[in-house]
């Protein structure tokens, strides 16, 4: 059994849920590989301080927000340069230990970290990073100037691996961000009797509005404004593990009908009962919306998350939903959009997209650790 290890960390929900995906489909092809899904930071580096500091400030505080990008950003960074050599020979013991035969990065900031303390020890071992953004965010993100393979979800990020000097040999194309493969799997409900049996009415525009695994603020903000608005449509809220807007939610009257739920294993289920999604660019998170065909509405302005912003303009670019400034302009976007002439046109472009980049990277990282590397540039086209 070949020993894989697919590093992430629990900043969010997007790059465990790539993991989880990839093995998903590691597992159903029945590839000899042990699979070891590691927290970079939680299982080496021995601290969950970066995870508090992401999932409780960034994610849920619009302050926070504020001074991400010019404080906590660099903060950040700074601390990986000045604990680099103490976080390296933890990182050379960890494979000293386990000795992989490849090892996959899901996750940005610390590839330059994981690629040298690999090459110390196992310098044969292939290393592989898959960006899970729609596009890297120089400097020292997801790109960094190293001896690896680098699987890209966007022609934008093709390009900014070439401008790096990335050979094209090391450099592979997919169909999108890798999202898990369920949600290219057909569901088999009624939409409009498991509308009824939420509560909800089965002809309604439905939309479904999410903000991550740890909710947002923002959600209620979306509600009182939809709320306040002459649109007929009803609204499903998955908050995550945000108890608190989800207790808010429910105890509010509304004229709109409304199903709360939280934390999920279910979402294609929910976006199959749905005919559009509000929520934040996250890249895993419309990138699902769009595989279930449905429209996206997000905002992208000065408080976006850096790494989330060519998410948005992905949406824009390719008119599979519709981009705001602010969620203010929730009421007019949702117009607009429900539309049945640009309801339909939405849809077909999403339908469109086609994203099978779990099934590729798959195949990508079969290849690389066969030696195969011709073979490889073969499955998918740069």
């Amino acid at each position: 059994m070949k020993k894989v290890y697919l590093m992430m960390y629990d900043l969010g929900a997007g790059h465990r849920s790539t993991a989880n995906a990839l093995k998903t489909v590691i597992e159903q092809r029945k590839l000899p590989w042990k699979i070891h899904i590691v927290d970079a930071f939680k299982e080496i580096i021995g601290t969950t301080a970066p995870h508090y500091v992401y999932n409780n400030l960034i994610l849920k505080k619009t302050w926070a927000k504020i001074i991400n990008d010019p404080l906590l950003v660099p903060s950040f960074k700074l601390q990986i340069q000045l604990s680099h050599f103490a976080w390296l020979g933890r990182f050379k013991k960890f494979w000293q230990q386990h000795q992989p035969d490849l090892v996959v990065a899901l996750l940005p900031y610390t590839n330059r970290l994981i690629y040298e303390s690999l090459q110390a020890v196992c310098p044969s071992v292939p290393f592989v990073t898959v960006i899970t953004d729609h596009a890297d965010c120089p400097p020292h993100f997801w790109i960094e100037p190293q001896e690896q393979f680098l699987i890209c979800p966007t022609p934008t990020a093709v390009t900014q691996a070439k401008h790096l000097g990335f050979p094209q040999d090391k450099i592979f194309c997919t169909s999108g961000v890798v999202i898990h493969p369920r949600f290219a799997e057909p569901i088999k409900v009624d939409r409009r009797n498991e509308r009824q049996r939420l509560g909800l009415d089965p002809d309604l525009p439905t939309g479904l509005i999410t903000f991550g695994s740890q909710g947002s603020k923002v959600m209620l903000e979306i509600a009182d404004s939809l709320e306040k608005s002459l649109l007929n449509l009803q609204l499903i809220f998955i908050c995550g593990r945000n108890e608190e807007i989800a207790n808010i939610l429910r105890r509010q009257q509304s004229r709109l009908p409304r199903f709360i739920e939280t934390f999920t294993s279910e979402i294609p289920y929910y976006m199959h009962l749905s005919d559009f999604f509000i929520g934040k660019s996250g890249s895993v998170g419309v990138s699902e919306a769009v595989a279930m065909n449905l429209p996206v509405i997000t905002d992208c302005n000065a408080l976006s998350m850096f790494q989330e912003r060519p998410s948005a303009a992905w949406i824009a670019e390719n008119e599979i939903g519709i981009v705001v400034k602010d969620f203010r302009d929730i009421n007019q976007a949702v117009a607009k959009l429900i539309q049945p002439e640009n309801l339909r046109r939405y849809r077909a472009n999403a339908a469109a997209m086609d994203n099978r980049a779990v099934f590729e990277v798959v195949e990508i990282l079969e290849r690389v650790l066969e030696n195969s590397f011709l073979e490889a540039t073969q499955i998918v086209r740069v």
